[in-house]
């Protein structure tokens, strides 16, 4: 049996908060929503894509803010597990987010979905992870990971489901 399903069937769902890599201010003209990545940014995401694969998780469906800089960072992710750009679902609400849209997001998640990553900005990504269990982290750093289980069998559940805490891992922490 595939771990997804072994997670479905023990009434657990795993979301994966992920916020962009950095990107790149080299054009001070560009707006905001078509910066992309930088350097660094190009480097950390296929690194933080490697992580996860050593933490044996696998991921369902990619989430992610249409912005450039959210999309490119889900671009990566979701070439490692094998899934074309295309299949990334775009979610126009996890730009500017608000801690509302956030949940929305999660709650419209199709069930077949055991483990979702979604991709979107601060300030509202370090916002809704502080507010789904009592790990707290002071400001998610760019391309990091802010993981937790969700106690629930749908995703229209989510936002009174019992959460815990997974784990929480950035391009500068050293494992």
């Amino acid at each position: 049996m595939a771990k997804n399903e072994e997670t479905k069937q023990d009434g657990f769902r795993q979301l994966l908060l992920v916020r962009h890599a950095k990107s790149s201010w080299a054009d001070v003209m560009q707006q905001d929503f078509d910066r992309p990545l930088n350097d660094r940014g190009e480097k950390d995401a296929p690194e933080m894509v490697k992580r996860l694969t050593k933490r044996d998780v696998s991921v369902d469906a990619f989430i992610s803010s249409p912005a450039k800089r959210a999309f490119s960072t889900a671009r990566y992710f979701a070439k490692e597990f094998g899934v074309k750009k295309k299949k990334i679902i775009k979610v126009p609400e996890l730009y500017e987010a608000s801690v509302n849209d956030f949940y929305n997001a999660v709650e419209q998640t199709n069930d077949d979905y055991t483990t979702i990553a979604l991709f979107s900005h601060n300030p509202g990504v370090t916002a809704f992870a502080n507010g789904l269990t009592s790990t707290h982290v002071d400001d998610m750093p760019t391309c990091s990971i802010f993981a937790i289980r969700v106690q629930t069998d749908t995703w229209k559940n989510f936002k009174d489901a019992p959460k815990e805490f997974w784990f929480f891992d950035y391009p500068k922490n050293i494992s």
